[in-house]
């Protein structure tokens, strides 16, 4: 049996994904230590023949499950259902693995046990371009439980409930809701500055505008719900729910200016106010 997992879903990246699984079937550890598992959600793209050209590759076991889109929530828990490892590690279609990637993940469960290991995550414009893997404060980030880098113990999934929370059908926060539950657990979570995966974030372009738009709004919608689930100051500084956040939302949803500076901003309070007035309608 693997004593590591490496769980991801895609939908509609194919160019990424080839890049993402030739690194995660050139990983250091003994083949037989660590699998892949890949979600496909119904990518309509050349997903399916990226995955076939991928096998090839793989030395790991490698298991490929195929489903109508369901989002991304669902896709996750398929993924976990087909999983053997002791642990699992998530990542995202768009994070590249480094080669120490699973070594750092087994090393930190070896050395902490029972607890979250975060792993460091650096953007970069280009899988083509990548800047040196080390982590700094520069790429800081204060979540407890992102998806894009991080494993636990199965057990410990379990007992958190075994798994995301498929009524989050839409973009956004499904990885948060978790973290939350595994934080009402007393969950440890600890940081490993070696297991470094790179995350794909290229600059916006203006044709991309109504494409992120749609994503953003979709990701106010499920932020309301995941406030309505877990009403804690935790969730609201994540979503963009406090006071001073709310405050500047609102400047930006009502000036010209500032809404032409951040229209995106814009978009997300516009969606999340009315989230929450539908919410408070409902009987």
């Amino acid at each position: 049996m693997p004593r590591l997992t490496i769980q991801l879903c895609t939908y509609n990246r194919a160019r990424l994904l080839e890049r993402v699984l030739e690194a995660l079937f050139d990983q250091t550890v003994p083949d037989d230590a660590y699998e892949v598992v890949l979600v496909n959600d119904g990518s309509p793209d050349d997903t399916s023949a990226t995955i076939e050209r991928a096998r090839g590759l793989a030395r790991c076991t490698f298991t490929v499950v195929e489903q109508p889109n369901a989002g991304l929530a669902r896709a996750r828990n398929a993924g976990i259902a087909r999983s053997r490892g002791d642990r699992i590690a998530f990542i995202d279609d768009d994070v590249l693995p480094t080669p120490v990637f699973a070594a750092e993940h087994l090393a930190s469960d070896a050395r902490h046990g029972d607890v979250i290991v975060r792993g460091a995550v650096i953007n970069t414009e280009s899988f083509d371009a990548l800047p040196v893997p080390v982590w700094t404060p520069a790429n800081y980030s204060g979540n407890y439980f992102w998806t894009s880098n991080v494993s636990l113990r199965r057990a410990r999934l379990e007992r958190a409930g075994g798994g995301f929370d498929e009524s989050f059908t839409e973009y956004g926060w499904e990885d948060i809701e978790l973290g939350m539950r595994l934080r009402a657990l007393g969950t440890r979570a600890v940081f490993n500055r070696y297991a470094v995966a790179f995350h794909y974030k290229p600059r916006e372009i203006r044709t991309d505008r109504a494409s992120r738009e749609r994503q953003v709004r979709a990701q106010a919608r499920t932020a309301v719900q995941l406030r309505a689930k877990h009403p804690h100051w935790r969730v609201d500084l994540a979503i963009g729910a406090t006071p001073p956040q709310r405050a500047l939302g609102d400047l930006v949803r009502r000036s010209g200016i500032a809404r032409r500076v951040a229209p995106l901003t814009g978009a997300y309070y516009d969606e999340f106010a009315a989230a929450e007035t539908a919410a408070h309608d409902q009987p």
